[in-house]
């Protein structure tokens, strides 16, 4: 089987790569988008979720933030603020943080509380416990 190379980057660098992904599965704006060795070349924004790479028959799973994904032939570049696998993600902090864009967005129409940087977070901390069942 041919496979495509997957590389996540983020502005502290590079925090995934791997020659030998099956099939790379994005979150983009316009759906969920699988990509196998020879897809078109396509760039292509992502949203708040995750990124899944098939490799030797096993998933990997990445909590990203949004961004854009470059997709050649031969491998897939995503290009995000953040990233993070499954195993790393701290439940307690992700509940945390939910918890508390929760509180915001709730105050938000009686406080000059910005929100949509609140509703960002909220997705933020949901995409992260999603990803999170994934250990």
């Amino acid at each position: 089987m041919s496979t495509i190379a997957l590389d996540v980057v983020t502005p502290n660098g590079s925090v995934f790569t791997d020659d030998n992904c099956e099939i790379v599965i994005l979150e983009s704006t316009q759906g969920e988008l699988g990509v196998m060795a020879g897809h078109v070349p396509t760039v292509t924004p992502l949203k708040i979720g995750s990124v899944k790479a098939k490799i030797d028959g096993q998933f990997e799973y990445l909590a990203i933030t949004d961004g854009f994904a470059e997709i050649r032939g031969d491998k897939v570049t995503v290009l995000t603020q953040a990233a993070e696998f499954a195993d790393d993600i701290d439940t307690d902090r992700a509940l945390a943080a939910r918890k508390r864009a929760e509180e915001l967005l709730k105050r938000a129409h009686e406080e000059e509380i910005d929100e949509v940087r609140a509703e960002l977070a909220f997705q933020r901390a949901i995409n992260r416990l999603n990803i999170a069942q994934f250990k």
